[in-house]
C-alpha cells in the first residue's frame, strides 16, 4: 500500500508539472507486480513528454526571436522613412532623430521603465510619418500665408501617421502617443482638441521634445534659439501649450542634450510645411 500511494502522489506531481525523474529508482527494483508494470508505463510516458515540451521550448524561443528580428527590422524600416520624410523639408532634416533621443531623455528622467522609455522614444522617431501623405508642394519654396485648406491637411499629419501604424500591434500605446502629440493641455491642440489628463503621458513628452527642437534649429521665420532661450519658451507656455512636469524635466536633462549646431543653412525659402507646423507649435493666442 506504501508503495502504491507513492506512485499516485508521482502521479499527482506528474499532472501538476513536476517531473520525478527516474520512477523505478524511488518504487524500487522489486516492485511487486502489478505497480512495477504501472511505474514503468509512467516512466515511459513522461520521458515522452519531457522531449516533447523539450523541443516546444526551442520552437518557441526560435518563434520569439524570429518575432524580435521581424520587429527589429519593421522598425528600421519605418525609421528610415521617418528620416528619409524629415530630410523632405531641408528645415527638418534630423528632426525625427533628434526628437527621437530627447523623448527617450525625458521618459527616462521622468522614471519611466526601460521598456516604456524605449516605447515613447520609438513614438518620438515616428512622430511625423503621417507626412508620408503629403503632396509635394507642401515641401516646395512658400512665402506668404497660406490657404486654410493646405493648413487643415497638415494638422491630419499626427492622425494620418497613427492610421499609417495602426497594424503594427506591438507599438502598442506609441500609437495614441503619435496621434496626440499636437494636443496641449489648455484644449486648443489637434486634432481632437484634448485637455491634460486626457492627452498621454507619452504624447505630452513628444510635444515638449518637438517643440524644443523646432525651437532650437533654423527654421523659416526664425534663427535658431540657444538650449537656454528654448527652455525659457518652454517654461513661458507650460501649463498652456506643453505639460508642467515635462517642462520641468528638462532643465535636468538639458545637459545631456547633445549640441546639433543650429542647422545652419543659407537658404532663405521656405516650405509651406515648415512654416505652418512650427507657428502651430509655437502660437501662443488663448
Amino acid at each position: 500500500m506504501d508503495r502504491l500511494n507513492q506512485l499516485i502522489e508521482m502521479i499527482r506531481e506528474f499532472a501538476e508539472g513536476r517531473y520525478t525523474g527516474d520512477i523505478m529508482e524511488r518504487i524500487g527494483p522489486d516492485t511487486e507486480e502489478p505497480l512495477r508494470t504501472l511505474a514503468e508505463a509512467l516512466g515511459g510516458m513522461m520521458a515522452k513528454i519531457e522531449v516533447r515540451e523539450s523541443h516546444l521550448e526551442r520552437l518557441t524561443r526560435q518563434v520569439e526571436e524570429t518575432n524580435r528580428r521581424a520587429r527589429r527590422d519593421i522598425i528600421a524600416t519605418v525609421s528610415t522613412m521617418a528620416k528619409a520624410l524629415a530630410a523632405r523639408d531641408s528645415y527638418t532634416e534630423g528632426h525625427a532623430e533628434r526628437v527621437g533621443q530627447i523623448t527617450g531623455l525625458i521618459a527616462a528622467e521622468m522614471g519611466m521603465s526601460q521598456e516604456d522609455t524605449a516605447l515613447v522614444q520609438l513614438a518620438g522617431l515616428l512622430h511625423d510619418i503621417g507626412k508620408i501623405g503629403f503632396p509635394d508642394y507642401l515641401f516646395l519654396p512658400h512665402e506668404g500665408d497660406s490657404p486654410p485648406e493646405i493648413v487643415q491637411e497638415i494638422t491630419r499629419h499626427p492622425a494620418t501617421g497613427a492610421e499609417i501604424l495602426k497594424d503594427l500591434d506591438f507599438l502598442g500605446s506609441a500609437l495614441s502617443y503619435i496621434r496626440c502629440h499636437h494636443e496641449r493641455p489648455d484644449g486648443l491642440g489637434y486634432p481632437n482638441h484634448l485637455k491634460d489628463h486626457d492627452i498621454p503621458l507619452g504624447a505630452k513628452i513628444i510635444a515638449a521634445a518637438d517643440a524644443f527642437d523646432a525651437i532650437t534649429t533654423d527654421r523659416p521665420y526664425h534663427k535658431a534659439k540657444t538650449y537656454q532661450e528654448a527652455l525659457e519658451i518652454l517654461k513661458e507656455g507650460s501649463g498652456t501649450q506643453w505639460d508642467p512636469e515635462c517642462v520641468s524635466v528638462f532643465e535636468r536633462i538639458l545637459p545631456k542634450i547633445p549640441s546639433h549646431g543650429g542647422q545652419k543653412r543659407r537658404r532663405r525659402d521656405c516650405s509651406v510645411f515648415g512654416t505652418i507646423r512650427l507657428r502651430l507649435s509655437l502660437r501662443r493666442d488663448p
